[in-house]
């Protein structure tokens, strides 16, 4: 099915207020008031609510919608398209940002060029609720770039300081090399297909004629480099450790919570849809190889950091390799036979880690922030017992502590427990041990931060520490009650990533709808 529209609103929501924010910082600057905060705040907003109106219409239909403009029709032409995957992350996209928006009102008063700040903000949120709606390469690519340069100026926001500088730098530099690659691979797509629209390019790679031929396989490995940069996936994932300390804290949330998580998505709609293993594509163990590497190597650089905002950025690493542990459990039961239910089970896993860790990491780089706001300092030895001083976000803390540490009763025990589940399942036990000796890893360095922080008594130096604004409390309790209610409840959100997980997995119904 398909629709002549012109964008999608919760897009047109965050790009127009992205483009008014820095006239209403200047209105807001010759008033006296907090106008644009209110703003961008109420752009996260309306894109939210209109991102609900597109869910009430599509989400119960089983196919994808296309949106075109006339007469630009595929395969050539550019194209949007409205699936569950699609609303399903632009929520947790547009979710995050909303908070961290929030939070940003008090954490970054005292940074010149505040309006700058949040027009950025809302444009790589934009680009990436793009890059989720993209019905084609060359869209994704258009609102990929969007997102990266956005989020590239925000890590060098303090540019009056060198380490964001440098790590900006470095981001861009090692995020330049991959996008080099990912358009070296659409290059030999269109060569090899004649378009680069997803339904299309599927449709192509259906008939197995194109598998195992050279410059499809070398497109595939490139755009596995490439959109792995961006995930972070060892050996890809260097820019990582540097740029999340060094970008405002509540940037590292984003950046940690949903930037590397486009990674993902990309790779998702690229290995499922146009390279699906339904096709004959086996790429199974090559994710899973860098999926253990990738856990692992995260989880050992955390135990040895004591820069906390640098800790948390390991484990982002070690995370990311969780949820590409789970596509790979996917591609491997389609690969070899098993039951589908075992790959909707793995990747519906693989989205609600997403979602969860979205919550617990960003929360914990929120209560970073917090606490480098309130004593100007990332060393978790001089944090010591700041807790004591700051109970709120010693408590939340403590709790985005347990949960992404995989403890019972918090969310990242139940998308966690579904991995290593799914895996026994598809028959990888030692596979699955690798991951639970992980997890154990990752308990390890979760319980020294929160010994350090919030049961030893505080440093002397803490003494005239007090606890942050509301304004910067407020938005970290919500994320910590979801944290605990995914927990203990967490049925309606399994049915909803398992149900996006099942319309993945079904490339022939997808390519059906869009080409008829």
């Amino acid at each position: 099915m398909a629709v002549k529209l012109l964008f999608l609103y919760p897009i047109d929501a965050l790009l127009i207020f992205a483009v008014l924010t820095p006239a209403i910082g200047w209105l807001s600057h010759q008033l006296g008031i907090r106008l644009r905060e209110l703003f961008a705040t109420l752009g996260f907003v309306v894109a939210g609510s209109a991102l609900y109106l597109i869910a009430a219409d599509y989400w119960a239909l089983d196919t994808p919608t296309q949106v075109v403009v006339d007469p630009f029709t595929p395969p050539l032409g550019a194209c949007l398209i409205i699936d569950r995957l699609a609303i399903f992350m632009s929520a947790v996209f547009i979710g995050l940002g909303l908070l961290v928006s929030v939070y940003s009102a008090r954490y970054m008063e005292h940074d010149e060029s505040v309006s700058l700040y949040y027009a950025l903000l809302l444009a790589m949120v934009g680009g990436m609720v793009g890059v989720a709606f993209a019905g084609d390469f060359f869209t994704l690519f258009v609102f990929w770039e969007l997102m990266a340069i956005s989020s590239y100026v925000l890590v060098a926001f303090r540019k009056h300081l060198w380490e964001p500088v440098e790590a900006g730098f470095k981001y861009l530099i090692m995020s330049a090399a991959g996008t080099g690659m990912i358009l070296f691979a659409f290059s030999m797509l269109y060569g090899v297909a004649g378009t680069l629209n997803f339904a299309y390019l599927s449709q192509a790679m259906s008939n197995g004629a194109l598998v195992g031929q050279g410059w499809v396989m070398v497109a595939l490995a490139l755009l596995i480099a490439g959109f792995g940069v961006k995930a972070a996936i060892v050996p890809l994932h260097t820019w990582l450790p540097d740029a999340h300390p060094a970008a405002p804290s509540p940037i590292s949330a984003m950046l940690s919570g949903v930037v590397i998580k486009t990674g993902v998505l990309a790779l998702i709609r690229t290995l499922f849809l146009i390279f699906s293993p339904t096709y004959g594509f086996n790429w199974s163990w090559l994710i899973l190889g860098f999926a253990i590497l990738t856990m692992t190597v995260g989880n050992l650089m955390a135990l040895v950091q004591d820069d906390i905002k640098r800790l948390l950025a390991f484990s982002s690493v070690a995370q990311i390799g969780y949820i590409v542990f789970a596509i790979g459990i996917a591609g491997y039961a389609l690969s070899y036979g098993l039951s589908r239910t075992i790959a909707a089970l793995a990747l519906g896993a693989a989205l609600l880690h997403v979602l969860n860790h979205a919550l617990m990491k960003g929360l914990l780089f929120l209560c970073a922030g917090s606490f480098l706001h309130a004593s100007g300092t990332r060393s978790l030895s001089k944090l010591s017992g700041i807790a004591h001083k700051m109970p709120a976000s010693g408590v939340i803390l403590f709790i985005a502590g347990l949960a992404i540490s995989g403890i019972p009763l918090f969310n990242g025990f139940i998308s966690e427990l579904l991995i290593v589940i799914s895996a026994f399942m598809a028959q990888l036990p030692l596979l699955a041990f690798a991951m639970l000796l992980n997890v154990l890893l990752g308990f390890g360095y979760y319980l020294r931060m929160i010994r350090v922080i919030v049961w030893q008594e505080p440093l002397p130096e803490l003494a005239e520490v007090k606890e942050s604004p509301v304004s910067m409390v407020a938005p970290m309790a919500l994320m910590a009650l979801l944290c605990i209610v995914i927990g203990i409840y967490p049925y309606p959100f399994v049915d909803v990533v398992v149900s996006v997980a099942q319309t993945l997995l079904s490339p022939s119904a997808f390519v059906a709808s869009l080409t008829a």
